[in-house]
């Protein structure tokens, strides 16, 4: 080589040594970084107008940076602002479905028990008179106790409508007898032959079943909607660890500090990071999916294969079940409970002599659904109708809405990485922020859960320890999802029905649809023909005011009970 090329190779080659690493202003320059803080509402007094050494960052490569330790520090904290309402966004669809459709559940179910008891009362009112109106509060106390279960009152469904019938019985039993005159003693003596004497027929089992069922799966599921949305809101609102706010940091504004405000983070990367920190959130999928699967079911009870016109038509028959079961039996029912609680005291003569009032002596006639009532009775069962056919289109908009929201929990950081405002996508896996530089991510991605997190190569997790709050929020679902179960089945674990009776199988734990449909469903053609030519009514009063009663009962309780499955 000659020498004057190594004279002139020497003096370059010191000159290159002597330059500084950032002799390239441009690269050097923290301008973009500057736009990109100010935009967040960050002062630029924080921040260098050129890179400097990074010896101070506690997060991010310690490398050239455009970040001060305040820099760092406030980005630290905005990282965990910016994925506490990541977390809520993403969130939003699962609490706003469990908080809009419990209200509109539980709006239109208290406005159905309102329809119907004032559709009926009206009904009874204008066609019975005087007559149901000196007794209409044994109607109204069973409605008042139905809407206090539902709205989650310590009532025993079984004993309350076995304490409605026995109620019933007592003033029945007057006014087929009304020769006497009957203590408050005598009275309780003759409730309880209620079972015993069936004065009802097998009414009153079927609509122990029916109602039961239809209210403790009603309660239930607005208990569970209740449940869903608590949990949901709970766990929405996270609290993450530090070793997560630091992995958040790293992924979310690392870039900033290496000159890079504009570079996203890779797909992969946001993954890891988002399962590192809602490992203990991912855990509640399991009960929570179970959760849903058990509210499934109950909406199907509710939703039923009955409308209200289908509730309405096979009414007269069971009216005239029960009429004619009331009429067979009076004579005998008094009989026996003569024989039991004693023969009473004959009342005074004023009233023992009094006649059958004139209505009594014409010929009974059930209502009939084609006859359609002109005064506010017919309004009110129109908008029952209305609230009815609301429901149930209510009830399927529920259950695709919980569909939906199955998986929710772990599917959590897929939704959040899939936002094009977080992460570069899966399309551009060359020209993403790794955690150190802009290139491809390259450790596997972990599966989800506390366990799986060991690994974890972006967020330091203890799997020893998992999150209190979470492992409260999977027991209060395992304890709903048990008590949907039961109401599936027809039992209520507050009170559990060990009668035959109630379950139908003697089991306690309820029939299946397959098993024992006709347990809840009445099949007309179980009921005696009703001839369109009735037989006259006994001339007594009490006679028929024992059928009365009866009728009105049955086309309460029967349709309440059609309404709320």
């Amino acid at each position: 080589m000659p020498s004057w090329i190594g004279a002139v190779i020497l003096p370059l080659s010191g000159l290159l040594l002597s330059l500084p690493a950032g002799a390239d202003v441009k690269a050097r320059s923290c301008g973009e970084v500057r736009q990109a803080y100010s935009a967040k509402g960050f002062s630029l007094a924080d921040i260098p107008y050129q890179e400097i050494a990074g010896e101070h960052l506690r997060i991010c490569p310690q490398e050239y940076t455009c970040c001060t330790t305040e820099m760092e520090d406030k980005l630290s904290q905005q990282s965990k602002l910016e994925f506490e309402n990541l977390v809520e966004e993403t969130s939003h669809f699962v609490r706003t479905t469990f908080v809009s459709r419990h209200k509109k559940f539980d709006e239109f179910f208290r406005e159905l028990l309102e329809n119907a008891e004032k559709s009926l009362n009206d009904m009874f009112v204008r066609t019975y008179g005087m007559l149901y109106m000196q007794n209409s509060e044994v109607f109204q106390d069973l409605f008042t106790e139905l809407k206090r279960y539902y709205t989650g009152g310590n009532v025993n469904l079984e004993e309350m409508l076995n304490d409605f019938w026995a109620r019933l019985l007592e003033r029945m039993f007057q006014l087929i007898n009304p020769q006497y005159h009957f203590s408050e003693d005598y009275l309780e003596c003759v409730s309880k032959y209620t079972d015993q004497l069936k004065p009802f027929g097998d009414v009153p089992r079927k609509l122990k079943i029916q109602v039961t069922r239809a209210f403790i799966a009603a309660r239930t599921f607005v208990q569970g909607l209740t449940v869903g949305r608590e949990v949901a809101n709970r766990v929405s609102k996270v609290s993450p660890t530090p070793g997560c706010i630091r992995a958040l940091m790293k992924m979310l504004y690392c870039p900033y500090c290496r000159g890079l405000p504009t570079v996203r983070p890779c797909n992969n990367y946001c993954l890891n990071v988002m399962k590192g920190c809602l490992a203990n959130q991912a855990d509640l999928d399991t009960e929570w999916n179970l959760f849903i699967d058990a509210m499934l079911l109950v909406a199907e009870r509710l939703e039923g294969p009955f409308n209200i016109e289908s509730v309405m038509d096979p009414i007269d028959v069971k009216i005239s079940e029960a009429i004619m079961n009331m009429q067979e039996n009076s004579m005998q029912v008094s009989a026996k409970v003569f024989q039991g609680c004693g023969q009473p005291k004959p009342a005074p003569a004023l009233r023992s002599a009094r006649s059958a009032p004139e209505n009594f002596n014409t010929r009974f006639r059930p209502y009939n659904p084609e006859e359609r009532p002109t005064t506010a009775a017919g309004t009110s069962l129109d908008r029952l109708r209305i609230v009815w056919r609301t429901m149930q289109h209510s009830v399927t908009d529920i259950k695709e809405k919980l569909k939906l929201s199955k998986k929710v929990w772990s599917a959590l950081p897929y939704t959040i990485c899939k936002d094009e405002s977080v992460t570069a996508g899966t399309s551009n896996e060359e020209e993403c922020w790794n955690g150190h530089s802009k290139a491809r991510y390259l450790p596997e991605i972990m599966n989800d859960g506390l366990t799986n997190q060991i690994n974890n190569p972006e967020v330091d997790v203890d799997i020893t320890r998992p999150d209190t709050f979470i492992r409260q929020q999977i027991m209060a679902l395992r304890v709903m999802t048990n008590k949907l179960k039961n109401a599936y089945n027809g039992n209520d674990v507050n009170f559990q029905d060990t009668s035959d009776e109630s379950s139908g199988s003697g089991s306690g734990s309820g029939c299946m649809d397959d098993v024992c449909p006709t347990e809840f469903e009445f099949v007309t053609t179980e009921a005696p023909a009703v001839d369109p030519d009735r037989r006259e009514v006994d001339s007594s009063a009490a006679q028929f005011g024992h059928s009365l009663l009866s009728a009105s009962l049955v086309c309460i309780v029967l349709a309440l009970q059609r309404l709320c499955r």
